[in-house]
């Protein structure tokens, strides 16, 4: 069982996480963030295979969102809404987590993972701080400008009279079911949750020459509709040609939707995950 915390944030928000220990000794440490209207608690198996594999897991709910935004918020009503201090204040939450890991295990790797939303957090907090990160993982991720982040209706290529809203997330009904039915979860779009002016604040690019040459792992679905294979190669390309990476690896797994690790190869997703992570972070 994880062991849960809590930290207060600049705004006195009571930000909730969990802390996933290592089976064995520990090789390093994964810090874990959760896409738009959901939660920590959806990675279970990812976060099971991790620390099987001798990762430390920390997970937080973001501002908003889970057990933190029904706190926040006083239930579950708002939930997905990001609150004072908007976006900006839901990546320095995070970079606040990340300080609290640093202090707790100073001699070991420390991965960045992100999917989604949690990407695009993930994607600035590399810009700001090259320096922390030994190995960063983006899940469903995007090129973060007008042109390759897709801010239409996700479900529209998948709706009809039988749609249920959610097909875009996973060729798996259950995934479906089991996220309408979540007490913890939102389906609000992100555009509505965040407002226009919050939502704006998502575009940028990778920095340039970020200084400190990090192994990076890009995985998406070739039906994503959030970027895609097309938007994540050229965010590849921009790691490579802007910010001087020169260890970049995209995975792109056909048929899947947007949520790899919920989808039908989820397995395979997986696998391929820990695989790299073995060449990048090996076992002690």
């Amino acid at each position: 069982m994880p062991q849960t915390s809590e930290f207060t944030d600049a705004f006195g928000v009571a930000i909730v996480y969990d802390v996933h220990d290592a089976q064995g000794t520990p090789r390093g440490v994964v810090q874990l963030l959760h896409g738009v209207g959901e939660h920590a608690g959806r990675y279970g198996k990812l976060i099971a295979d991790l620390t099987a594999a001798g990762f430390i897991v920390y997970a937080d709910d973001h501002r908003g969102h889970g057990r933190t935004g029904i706190r926040q918020h006083g239930g579950p009503a708002r939930l997905g809404r990001l609150g004072k201090g908007g976006l900006r204040a839901a990546k320095d939450a995070v970079w606040q987590l990340t300080g609290i890991i640093r202090e707790a295990h100073p001699d070991l790797p420390l991965v960045l993972f992100g999917h989604s939303w949690g990407s695009f957090l993930a994607q600035m907090l590399v810009n700001e701080h090259p320096e922390a990160w030994d190995a960063v993982i983006l899940s469903g991720s995007a090129l973060r400008t007008i042109r390759d982040l897709n801010a239409a209706p996700l479900n529209a290529r998948w709706e009809g009279k039988d749609a249920t809203g959610y097909e875009w997330l996973s060729r798996d009904k259950a995934v479906w079911k089991e996220f309408d039915e979540d007490p913890l979860t939102t389906n609000v779009p992100l555009l509505k949750l965040f407002g226009p002016i919050e939502a704006l604040k998502l575009y940028g690019r990778p920095a340039k020459d970020l200084g400190r040459d990090i192994p990076m792992l890009l995985l998406v679905g070739r039906d994503d509709p959030v970027g895609g294979p097309h938007s994540v190669h050229k965010l590849a390309d921009e790691y490579r040609s802007r910010s001087g990476l020169t260890d970049v690896t995209t995975l792109v797994y056909p048929d899947a939707r947007h949520e790899i690790f919920n989808e039908m190869q989820q397995q395979e997703v997986r696998a391929d995950l820990l695989a790299w992570l073995d060449k990048h972070i090996p076992a002690r």
